[in-house]
């Protein structure tokens, strides 16, 4: 019983401290939505999760399904694009790749694909980074509330 609550109370630690992190990447996109040339980041959340709990990401369902959407749109990219220069950056299924990546929870820290170009080369969507930023907040919330109601149960328990 004691082993299974220590499980439940590390996961919701470890996805809120994952959140958190999260939280402030988008924070930072959002405050440099006029930074010219400033490039928009994120990073897989669910891989962030598995990596941070000890499960290796490569091994789940949900990761090979990725992977495998991943290598139809490189596949696809590749028969259309070509690249001139060995220093070009390789686009793959919304996010773009270097080979310098910068890791955040275990996980690499990615660009996103621009969606709409802009003049000084800043590549954030107020209205997509708006839209992840709430999200993750409503999820971490949802996550505070979980844990309270698990701790309020667990001391009706132990109070008889």
């Amino acid at each position: 019983m004691i082993s299974r609550l220590d499980e439940t109370f590390k996961f919701q630690e470890v996805a809120m401290d994952v959140r958190m992190q999260r939280q402030q990447i988008l924070a930072s996109n959002i405050a440099n939505a006029d930074t010219p040339h400033y490039k928009a980041r994120d990073f897989d959340f669910r891989a962030a999760l598995e990596k941070a709990l000890g499960n290796k990401p490569e091994e789940s369902q949900l990761y090979k399904t990725h992977n495998m959407h991943r290598n139809e749109a490189k596949n696809v990219l590749e028969k259309k694009f070509y690249k001139t220069d060995a220093r070009h950056i390789h686009e793959v299924e919304g996010t773009r790749e270097d080979k310098s990546v910068e890791m955040v929870a275990g996980v690499p820290l990615l660009y996103r694909t621009i969606e709409q170009g802009s003049v000084d080369g800043n590549t954030v969507d107020m209205d997509i980074e708006r839209n992840h930023f709430t999200d993750n907040a409503l999820r971490y919330e949802a996550s505070v509330t979980i844990l309270g109601q698990q701790i309020k149960s667990l001391i009706g328990v132990i109070q008889g």
